[in-house]
């Protein structure tokens, strides 16, 4: 699949609604700012070539690629001025036929889903009778708008692009009303469902029945689209009605807390190992998790014709996490609870009512080293990915993190005794390897990844038992500049003794031995741990590809700086302690030891040394600069700063405003504002949509920089969201960045400190 890295800006300025948590194109009924492949080609993987596709669009905007149940074709959608069209690609034959014209709404994502024959494909399809959109900038207004509370508490995070007024409401049902239409891939067309807000269909494993999802109203002005009320209906396969299994109230209100969930059913799947069978989750808690009981949740199942009685399957410790399914007598559960991060995996049998679970593996979800992996699955007789078990033993893909770098590894595990075998680790020393997924497990092939720091990532296949390796595609290198640039990882620590790590990257044709004291880039982003083992734990490597996408700071290596990318900056609270209670002081432990320990390398001029991040990054830039004296200056990318505008919790903190306000006090660089130290360029997109992040944030602390004599400077982009996707955006942010640190940071005087 073919794409252009970068977007123009005239794409990104095509005309776009925000209603409910999407934006979307009212010209083309899809979703803005979607990125699309112009090209596909067919890899024929025993000889290596490429075949070229006959018949694609000219000018294609393609998306939404989509396998055949059997693998033999694949679905896809092209975007045409006026709307989006249906595609099919015959995969052997390498040639495409449009299927539908541009009537596909394809406003909430995926417009179609496979029948389970492979046969024909349900369509999502715009309703002839729509009414005419309102623009709610120029409507007349029918009266006030007008939202009320009747006491429950609703504590929700600052979600953008919500429901405003009326005129939205309506636009909102029209753009998302559509009837479904069944596709042949022989191109005939008959109807399926009639016209409602369809968002959804997922069919049973044996294709007989499907969920049919439709959003309903009332709608709500502080909570996105996912939280309206929906009907699940389950239909036959020829559309007709056989039950609404669940209808799903609007959810305003949930407990406080990451592991809240609302009441009654949620989660309702279909179990892959069977040909009809729903499975769901429900609160024992009443998804509160600030109550105290044995048992979070409860998991139960129904069998086709869904007239009898739910069966009770099992119930969990912590929240519910997903199941994986295997056959009658093993399926995997997963477990968590954020709190503590902890994650547990227990195995069960699913023929067992009210089964009791075997505890597999238990551990703090953030230690990487801890990780077993993930269970290797294969495609069942209903082209579902259900669990591998081969002889009584299940195999796990693991990252394989250790203190010595990233060595990936396959496991056995007897299924009676969970007794381990390692039965591949990779040795790889100079490239870095990613074991992708198993091709056949029963004979060790495995399609697996390498790449290395001047080796772009490349794709193999590994027998394990042989043992050999087959490469399947050759992608070169196009950042030949980068490809010679010393780069490893460095490792030091804080004075409390947390463990840190970065990459670090010197300059393009840097002498080692002469060891000129150069400037620094330093680019980071703050995590949140419960434990300082795991804060301190290395998933960094030296043998990743150097990769300079658009918010690299590694464009300045070709500029003479020193570079320390993906350094720690974890904020650690063990025990009843919250990691933002210390925030501030170990944000600048970790940059001094980051600083230290390059400087003790004898590679920089440490009066010349920059700081910037993105998002968090950015926050954490801000208070950088404002509580130490550690940098010449920053750069902070569509952040937020006053921690006030996001009462109900931000990142990893749980506690509101009222809670805690002496934490979102010391943390808001805002309420600091006349202790800025250092240059600061602040960069915002115009339209970002990220909860929290409002271009509001820059706006407001760059005119309190302003306003107390701070060197400050803001930089709009515009149309951008909160990633950046314009070339020219992307251009003119890279050069505000060099501008900036060029004036700063490089050609600062020496004699001035920091």
């Amino acid at each position: 699949m073919y794409r252009n890295a970068y977007k123009s800006i005239d794409e990104i300025s095509a005309p776009e609604m925000k209603l409910a948590g999407l934006r979307i194109n009212p010209l083309t009924n899809s979703q803005s700012r979607q990125t699309y492949f112009f090209n596909l080609r067919v890899l024929d993987v025993r000889s290596g070539k490429e075949k070229k596709i006959e018949g694609l669009p000219t000018d294609a905007k393609i998306s939404n690629l989509v396998w055949s149940n059997n693998q033999s074709m694949m679905a896809f959608t092209n975007t045409v001025k006026d709307g989006v069209e249906l595609w099919l690609l015959h995969v052997e034959q390498c040639k495409v036929q449009r299927l539908t014209d541009a009537h596909l709404n394809a406003n909430t994502g995926n417009p179609f889903v496979w029948a389970k024959d492979d046969k024909s494909l349900l369509v999502t399809s715009l309703v002839k009778d729509r009414k005419p959109l309102s623009d709610s900038r120029m409507a007349t207004p029918s009266g006030p708008v007008i939202t009320e509370n009747d006491g429950q508490k609703a504590q929700n995070r600052t979600y953008q692009d919500l429901l405003k007024n009326r005129v939205d409401e309506e636009n909102f049902e029209n753009l998302l009303t559509s009837e479904i239409i069944r596709v042949g891939i022989d191109g005939t067309v008959s109807p399926f469902r009639s016209k409602a807000m369809h968002i959804g269909l997922s069919f049973s494993p044996d294709g007989n029945y499907l969920l049919c999802y439709e959003l309903k109203k009332p709608f709500s002005y502080i909570v996105t689209f996912d939280r309206f009320p929906t009907d699940i209906h389950i239909l036959d396969k020829n559309g007709t009605m056989v039950k609404t299994i669940l209808s799903i109230p609007l959810t305003e209100e949930l407990p406080k807390g990451f592991m809240a969930v609302r009441k009654g059913p949620r989660s309702l799947q279909w179990r892959a190992d069977k040909p009809a069978t729903l499975y769901w989750a429900e609160a024992l808690d009443g998804g509160d998790p600030a109550i105290t009981v044995a048992e979070r949740d409860a998991v139960y199942t129904l069998d086709a014709p869904f007239d009898g009685q739910p069966k009770l399957l099992l119930k969990t410790k912590e929240r519910y996490a997903g199941i994986q399914w295997g056959n009658d007598e093993v399926a995997i559960i997963n477990e968590r609870w954020w709190n503590t991060r902890n994650a547990r995996t227990l195995i069960f049998n699913p023929s067992e009512a009210n089964s009791n679970p075997r505890l597999f593996n238990e551990r703090n979800e953030q230690d990487n080293y801890a990780d077993p992996g993930s269970f290797v699955t294969q495609r069942n007789k209903y082209n579902l990915n259900t669990l591998d078990i081969i002889n009584g033993q299940v195999y796990m893909i693991g990252d394989g993190y250790t203190p010595e770098g990233k060595f990936p590894f396959v496991d056995s595990y007897q299924l009676s005794d969970f007794s381990k075998k390692r039965i591949y680790q990779s040795t790889e020393k100079t490239r870095l390897e990613q074991v992708v997924s198993s091709i056949d497990a029963k004979k060790g092939i495995y399609l697996t990844r390498l790449e290395s720091k001047n080796e772009y990532p490349n794709y193999y296949i590994r027998n394990i038992f042989k043992p050999s390796l087959t490469q399947m595609t050759s992608n070169a290198n196009p950042f030949k500049l980068l490809e010679n640039v010393h780069k490893e990882v460095i490792k030091y620590q804080r004075p409390d003794g947390v463990e840190l790590s970065a990459t670090l990257y010197l300059p393009v044709g840097y002498d080692k031995n002469k060891k000129d004291k150069m400037p620094m880039v330093m680019w980071a982003y703050p995590t949140e741990f419960k434990d300082k083992a795991s804060a301190g734990q290395v998933t960094s490597n030296a043998n990743e590809f150097t990769f300079p996408f658009y918010g690299s700071p590694l464009y300045w290596l070709t500029k003479g700086y020193v570079v320390l990318d993906d350094a720690s900056f974890p904020i650690v609270g063990e025990g009843k302690n919250e990691p933002n209670d210390t925030f501030i002081p170990q944000l600048v432990a970790n940059a001094k030891a980051a600083i230290d320990a390059v400087d003790n390398l004898g590679y920089i001029d440490r009066n010349r040394v920059a700081v910037g991040g993105h998002s968090y990054g950015a926050f954490m830039t801000a208070n950088l600069l404002t509580h130490s004296d550690l940098f010449a200056a920053g750069i902070a990318r569509s952040g937020a700063y006053n921690r006030t505008l996001t009462p109900f919790g931000f990142q990893s903190e749980e506690r509101n405003y009222w809670e805690a306000p002496e934490v979102y006090d010391a943390m808001s660089p805002f309420q600091h504002a006349d202790k800025m130290k250092h240059p600061l360029l602040l960069i915002h997109g115009e339209e970002d949509n990220n909860a929290g992040t409002h271009t509001l944030q820059s706006e407001r602390y760059f005119n309190a920089l302003k306003g107390l004599g701070a060197t400050a400077r803001l930089v709009i982009l515009p149309k951008e969201s909160h990633g950046y996707a314009a070339r020219e955006s992307i251009l003119h942010m890279l050069w505000e960045q060099d501008q900036w640190m060029e004036k700063y940071v490089k050609n600062r005087k020496k004699d001035i400190k920091p």
